[in-house]
């Protein structure tokens, strides 16, 4: 179980950590091609979305990785479900269905790693 849960926080982990990183670093306009939802989102919210997402990302590795509060690996990864609820919820508002596949996957992954996650509980 370990195994598995390393192989779907390893694949979360890198996927966040880079478009976290986009989203607190870039600007509206540099983001618009790729998120055309940033144009009806305050950009705090959109750098806090960001910076959640790294968060997640380190939490995902961090805590398991060094046996330090390992609970926060199932805490990381409930959240990172929740960010993804809340960009189905995004993209369904704005007619958006074609474009929640990648949001469905992320949030199916993010939940087997909470699942999986309890190893260390």
């Amino acid at each position: 179980m370990e195994i598995a849960y390393w192989i779907v926080a390893g694949l979360l982990a890198f996927f966040y950590l880079y478009s976290g990183a986009i989203k607190a670093l870039r600007s509206r306009e540099q983001l618009r091609p790729m998120m055309g939802w940033v144009d009806s989102m305050p950009m705090s919210l959109v750098k806090t979305i960001g910076i959640l997402e790294v968060l997640g990302a380190i939490g995902l590795i961090l805590p398991p990785l060094t046996g330090i509060a390992p609970v926060l690996a199932l805490l990381s990864a409930v959240g990172l479900v929740l960010v993804q609820i809340g960009g189905i919820v995004v993209h369904l508002r704005r007619g958006e269905t074609k474009v929640i596949g990648l949001n469905i996957a992320l949030l199916l992954l993010a939940a087997v790693a909470a699942w999986l996650a309890t190893v260390w509980l």
